[in-house]
């Protein structure tokens, strides 16, 4: 529970220098950089957007020949690949690469180069596919296709839509040109979709007939051959072969670069990160011969830092206290609080006046969470699932490691909250021994009989359960706020907005306990005095919020008009306790969800057939239920923190803490330190 102390710290140092310092703040992350501009002749801003664009461009050129070498040799990834994160390197791994750099980029533009070749003789293969398909129907003609006529007749080639025969032509122009009848028709292919037909007529006659044909439909075909359509068709094969061997060929050069792999993606990542160093020496100023670097450290990482820069570089490093409004957030907790941080960050990062409600809020969350899964099976699953990622994949990514670490901790809270339930998978363990083994299962705490009860059997007790925790994590949301206004001194405040509301909302509870009929809802009953006596704190939490909650106006109107709507608010304390009962109607659900499919299962029979099928509903149900139900544990937990917890102290608006540093997407650096 709680936010590191943050430095403000200043870098000078020389303008040579500069790559290194940004390479070296980059690999150990500990530094959010900060534009700085000094208004001075002597120092000005450097535009290296260019250079950027260059680096960034390389960095794509990478991206796109591991890509293609990716589509032409196998990958070989596992369904849990996604666990592995990125892969760690360390100084001298790293160093060596960089040094291999310029030839890995050289076999990048190769790789490249090989794919486009590819695609340009597959165009062309297309091209060449489409002219065979044009010229195939023209097979059987023994002239070119652009054959015109002789010296003393025109011949038209050409096409009618449809299936033709020389007498349906005949009689087609004998309608629409009666007066020509000197020609001939010869007939080269037909089909349902074309007639393909030479005509031959006299000089005499072509200008008519050319006129005639195209009344009836006459087409002449969109690619002619220069050449015998048969010998046109042999030089199509022939260049769509050669096309095919140079596909052929650079493949094989794209697979003899296999080897790239994982330099390109090195590459990729490497000029990614020299586009950010350069962005990052955007926000500095610099002169001539310096250059001036601002921004934000924590400050267990300052000193290391200061040393390492003075010792190596020559620099002047300054730090100095910073907790302003505009420094940034870094949470720091254990290793039970510190998953529940990303939870945290869904909401808002927390105000640096105010206290880190991380550790407390993982207790409660961890609890709810146990709750509303509630079950041993399912709770015994989640943990076993996530500590076996965990232990075999040590470098998963910080963001994923922190969820399945907070899962971990929610499936040891399912199963000890399935424990005292007796729940394993539902009532898996009785319909077992019942349907096939025809006993009854003995007595095992945990797994046939509940530890303490079962809220299938006992509604009621949970319910009444449930608005005790509800209670008392809105009590322990305005304990918190009480801290943080004794923090910053503000006694009063202690007063007027938290004890007044333990007196109203505490005394209220004390006194409808001891009534009859909520006694006997709870299972029990205060002595008539508790009704006394909560009625006196309820009445003085009252006095108490209806003359000081509006305590900022000064006109005594105002202020007890405010006074009456913030003693409104005990309406808002009466529906966050009755929003807990969801603890109760998550929890039953995933119960009840879990024996109906442990019913329908054993409705089968003893028979093998039944086995089998009581199996399969057995996995297949309870996975559906386990999915489900975690998700539904899952948002309304959050919704339990962020909207009845965080209601009742917690500010946020605070700026996170984003250091610069390596982002990449398949290498991270070993700094060694």
């Amino acid at each position: 529970m709680a936010m590191l102390k943050m430095k403000r710290i200043n870098i000078y140092a020389l303008i040579d220098h500069c790559d290194d310092i940004l390479e070296t703040l980059q690999r150990r992350g500990v530094l959010e950089i900060e534009n700085v501009d000094i208004e001075d002749s002597v120092f000005f801003k450097e535009d290296t957007s260019s250079i950027q664009a260059q680096y960034l461009k390389s960095s794509k050129t990478a991206q796109r020949a591991r890509e293609i070498l990716s589509e032409y040799t196998k990958d070989k990834k596992s369904l849990l690949s996604s666990f592995k994160g990125r892969k760690p390197l360390s100084s001298s791994e790293y160093e060596k690469l960089v040094e291999s750099s310029n030839d890995t980029l050289k076999a990048a533009y190769d790789i490249v180069s090989y794919k486009k070749n590819i695609e340009q003789n597959e165009a062309e293969i297309l091209k060449y596919e489409a002219q065979l398909d044009t010229i195939r129907p023209w097979l059987s003609l023994d002239v070119p296709m652009t054959f015109s006529g002789t010296a003393s007749t025109t011949a038209f080639i050409g096409k009618f839509q449809g299936k033709k025969s020389s007498a349906d032509i005949l009689n087609s122009l004998a309608e629409v040109a009666p007066s020509v009848e000197k020609f001939d028709i010869d007939i080269v292919s037909s089909d349902e979709n074309q007639t393909c037909v030479l005509i031959l007529c006299a000089d005499c006659d072509a200008d008519p007939l050319s006129e005639a044909l195209r009344k009836i439909g006459f087409e002449y075909p969109s690619y002619q051959s220069l050449v015998i359509p048969k010998q046109r068709e042999k030089e199509i094969i022939r260049h769509i072969n050669n096309r095919k061997g140079r596909i052929l060929e650079n493949e094989n050069n794209i697979k003899s670069l296999n080897r790239y792999k994982a330099p390109l993606d090195f590459l990729e990542d490497y000029y990614v990160m020299k586009a950010e160093r350069y962005a990052a020496f955007d926000e500095a100023s610099v002169s001539n011969n310096t250059f001036i670097m601002t921004g934000y450290i924590a400050e267990n990482d300052a000193i290391k830092l200061k040393h390492y820069l003075e010792e190596h570089y020559d620099a002047e490093v300054e730090l100095e206290d910073s907790d302003t409004s505009d420094t940034p957030i870094k949470l720091k907790n254990n290793k039970f609080s510190e998953p529940v941080e990303s939870v945290l960050a869904t909401y808002s990062y927390p105000d640096r006046r105010e206290a880190d409600p991380t550790s407390i809020m993982a207790i409660f969350y961890y609890i709810f969470f146990g709750m509303m899964f509630s079950d041993a099976g399912y709770g015994l699953v989640m943990a076993l699932a996530c500590g076996i990622l965990i232990l075999k994949f040590k470098n998963m990514e910080p963001g994923l490691k922190k969820s399945m670490k907070m899962f971990f901790w929610c499936g040891i809270s399912t199963f000890i909250w399935g424990m005292l339930f007796g729940s394993f998978f539902g009532d898996a363990v009785s319909v077992i021994s019942n349907t096939y083994f025809g006993v009854a299962p003995p007595a095992i705490p945990g797994l046939v009989v509940p530890i303490w009860f079962n809220p299938v059997t006992n509604p009621m007790k949970m319910l009444m359960f449930s608005f005790l925790l509800g209670i008392i994590h809105l009590f322990t949301g305005l304990g918190i706020c009480a801290y943080n206004n004794i923090k910053h001194k503000d006694y009063l405040a202690v007063l007027y907005d938290v004890i007044s509301w333990y007196l109203l909302v505490g005394g209220a509870i004390l006194a409808l306990l001891s009534l009859e009929m909520m006694g006997n809802i709870a299972g029990f009953t205060l002595p008539p005095v508790f009704l006394t006596i909560g009625g006196i704190m309820a009445g003085i939490g009252a006095v108490i919020i209806l003359f000081f909650s509006g305590r900022e106006s000064k006109n005594p109107i105002k202020r007890l008009l405010k006074g009456m709507y913030g003693l409104y608010g005990a309406t808002g304390y009466l529906s966050d306790i009755l929003s807990y009962s969801r603890l109760l109607a998550l929890g039953l659900a995933t119960g009840v969800i879990a024996q109906v499919f442990n019913q329908i299962g054993s409705m089968m029979g003893t028979s093998v057939i039944g086995v089998i099928l009581f199996c399969v509903i057995f996995l297949i149900g309870h996975l559906l239920n386990i999915g489900i139900n975690a998700l539904g544990a899952y948002v309304h937990t959050n919704r339990l923190q962020f909207v009845e917890f965080f209601g009742k102290f917690y500010k946020g608006g605070g700026r996170e803490f984003k250091p610069f540093k390596i982002n990449t997407k398949h290498i991270t650096v070993k700094e060694e330190i």
